[in-house]
């Protein structure tokens, strides 16, 4: 049977979810490694392999696939210490990346400062040489200004170059001539050129992401570097995979090329892993959060997780496919602090791992919403991590009382109190951000919170958004680690195909899928994806004629063979409608398309569902006492009742408020929601008074009208 683990290095810890087919996934963290995240991957294979009674040699070999998550192109970019970089770029448009789309982002604000751009002004070189929007060359390419620019990158030390001349996405000839060029003279050197990495309209977006790609490509390579030689030294022989941002896996090969493909891609894998629980309960739409160390993320998925063709990171734009995932500085080690005017802030800047939350006794002196949580007795000092790390309530009280409770005229308690609800309300608006302003309603969607300390706020964030139902795996702590062992093969492509709908030029159209769709098979078969397992998911970006904007959906292979251009509108208008709140229907204004795409899809064997036997309603069985917590509905301290997760089973149900704990997380629940065990071992949790959310779940999950297990309802 094989053997697979997935792999997500956080800020503060390293998660490993372990999957074998018919045996239930094991979970394991380690401490992050943040000066070189290779030696933490090690570290966490090895106590898998102890656990086993093995050695890691003898265990790595073993290993069937890793799927591996990174966060070093993503935090190179937020911490700005990427490489050096060169650009070549068309004469007279080299201040692009400075003048970006020729608007400020926050209007009003005229201290505001522009972002710095990612390569510096002597090192952006403008080419003579030039294409129309058509693609052909009105000027020829000055290779000997090339070469000088080239001379001028190796004596500054650059250590990667991007090429991106204006309307090459309609002709590649004179980037691909420059980058001849480049390798030529500087093999060295990391290339990034923007038909390869983004053939698409839109010249900032297109220069910005080529430049992305260069700037983080070495810090990725020098990373794989590291990581493939110690695996190797290991001995593991198995397939290692990348994940990228749109949810997705790659090949390390492809992930070097286009290293941009992994910026955000840490938190990819949890809305997949929280499609396939709520999947269980006869759902198809999740709202799916994370909430680590540093940040805390949010993602809405229906039938899949949603796609955006675009983001930014840093405030650098980046126009890759990519999920549509949150993110805000609200983790465990988010730091509470009081501005100018005396109120109560949590984050975004963050303890980390080093030296982390005062209470993990590593020089921490800072409250933290983790300090918090031990004061208000939602973490038991003597289990954390399952016991394996000690925490200090006497330090966390002490940064809580001398940062926070005297300023404010506080006691320790209330200040704590203050902190958690702060940070709670922090998140809750973060799930705003890809619900309501995304024209969801988050009542409507099961709630999934992932992270060790997720499940400690989930109840108040469900309170200020009014969502009745949660639904919290057993492997909650370490869900994108788990959702990347639910991902695809996938490689995305992009072809600029500017046309009205009605106009449209149905040859030259089949002919530019079918080229993308080729290349998409050709990269498959490299990787060993049978021909029955692969699949295309071909989308247009459409826009009303004069819009700023495009809207990206997908266009089913019916209505393209049927050469539907009117079906076509049809889509973009309800997708335009349920973005924005109107459609221009019935106004007859006519839709253009400006670029298609087409996602190539390799099927991956997963992780299946695994049913429990019936335990009963009665949790006596996994009572482990009271402990003393706050109850936020009462703004008050009592002593409620604690169980241990691990021994809860099917059916199993209890009133909140309680604590449930396990190894790697603890589960609060509140007194406005009461829980019980579904039939995967999954902790769902209802508010009081909603039975019906339960009962539709427990039968999706395969549980029986008999009258026995109809008493988890009374």
């Amino acid at each position: 049977m094989a053997l697979k683990i997935g792999i997500d290095v956080g800020g503060t810890f390293t998660d490993f979810v372990v999957t074998r087919d018919g045996a239930e996934p094991a979970i394991f963290k380690t401490l992050s490694t943040p000066s070189d995240p290779s030696i933490a991957v090690v570290n966490g294979l090895t106590d898998i392999a102890a656990s086993l009674d093995l050695s890691l040699a003898d265990f790595a070999p073993r290993i069937d696939t890793i799927v591996h998550g990174t966060t070093v192109t993503t935090n190179a970019t937020l911490t700005g210490n990427g490489a050096r970089c060169g650009l070549l770029t068309t004469e007279g448009v080299r201040d692009a990346l400075e003048m970006r789309r020729g608007i400020r982002e926050e209007q009003y604000n005229n201290r505001y400062t522009n972002v710095k751009p990612l390569v510096e002004r002597k090192l952006r070189a403008g080419i003579r040489g030039r294409l129309d929007r058509n693609g052909t060359q009105t000027a020829a390419l000055d290779l000997e200004q090339v070469g000088q620019a080239i001379a001028l990158f190796k004596r500054e030390g650059v250590q990667a170059v991007s090429i991106c001349f204006m309307n090459s996405f309609a002709n590649a000839a004179h980037e691909q001539a420059a980058a001849a060029l480049v390798r030529e003279q500087m093999p060295e050197a990391y290339l990034s050129v923007s038909t390869d990495v983004l053939p698409s309209i839109r010249f900032y977006e297109r220069i910005s992401t080529t430049a992305l790609n260069s700037y983080v490509g070495p810090k990725l390579n020098h990373y794989l570097d590291q990581l493939v030689g110690r695996l190797k030294q290991a001995r593991f022989q198995g397939l290692l995979l990348i994940m990228q941002s749109n949810g997705g896996v790659i090949s390390p090969q492809l992930a070097r090329e286009k290293a941009a493909l992994t910026l955000l891609s840490g938190p990819a894998g949890g809305p997949g892993a929280g499609l396939f629980y709520v999947g269980a309960h006869g759902q198809d739409r999740c709202i799916t959060t994370d909430m680590g160390g540093t940040s805390f993320e949010a993602s809405v998925a229906v039938g899949s997780p949603m796609i955006k063709n675009d983001g930014e990171i840093a405030r650098h734009k980046i126009a890759l496919p990519m999920l549509d995932i949150h993110t805000i500085g609200a983790g465990g080690g988010s730091i509470g602090w009081l501005d100018e005017g005396g109120m109560l802030r949590m984050g975004p800047q963050s303890a980390g791992a080093a030296p982390g939350p005062a209470c993990y006794m590593q020089g921490g002196q800072l409250p933290t919403t983790t300090d918090a949580n031990v004061v208000l007795g939602y973490l038991d000092p003597e289990f954390f991590a399952g016991g394996k790390m000690k925490l200090d309530v006497g330090a966390a009280r002490r940064a809580i009382e001398e940062h926070i409770a005297k300023p404010m005229g506080l006691s320790i308690e209330e200040a704590a109190a203050g902190m958690y609800r702060v940070a709670c309300n922090n998140m809750a608006q973060g799930v705003r951000e890809v619900t309501i302003k995304r024209g969801f309603d988050p009542r409507e969607f099961p709630f999934i919170p992932a992270g060790g300390a997720g499940p400690i706020h989930s109840c108040l964030i469900c309170e200020e958004l009014e969502i009745p139902f949660q639904i919290i795996p057993r492997e909650s702590s370490v869900l994108c680690a788990f959702g990347m062992l639910m991902s695809e093969l996938k490689h995305d492509f992009v072809r600029t195909f500017v046309a009205r709908l009605e106009q449209i030029d149905w040859e030259k159209l089949d002919l530019l899928i079918g080229a993308m769709a080729r290349e998409g098979v050709r990269q498959l078969a490299e990787e060993r994806i049978p021909e029955a397992r692969r699949s295309n998911v071909v989308t247009f970006d459409c826009r009303y004629i004069k819009q700023y904007h495009e809207v990206s959906f997908a266009v089913s292979d019916a209505l393209l063979s049927a050469r539907d251009s009117a079906a076509i509108a049809r889509a973009f208008h309800a997708e335009h409608n349920r973005l924005y709140g109107y459609s221009l229907e019935h106004e007859n204004t006519p839709v253009e398309i400006i670029n298609v795409r087409v996602q190539a899809v390799g099927l991956t064997d997963k992780p299946s569902y695994r049913k429990e036997r019936w335990a009963g309603a009665d949790a006596s069985a996994a009572l482990k006492g009271e402990r003393r917590i706050y109850v936020p509905e009462t703004r008050a301290f009592a002593s409620v009742a604690l169980y241990d997760g691990h021994r809860m089973g099917y059916g199993n149900r209890i009133h909140g408020p309680a604590m449930i704990e396990q190894e790697t997380t603890a589960i609060f629940v509140s007194a406005s929601f009461d829980c019980v065990v579904d039939g995967y071992g999954s902790f769902a949790l209802f508010r009081k008074g909603r039975e019906d959310l339960v009962k539709s779940g427990l039968h999706a999950a395969g549980q029986s009208d008999s009258k026995e297990k109809k008493e988890v309802l009374a």
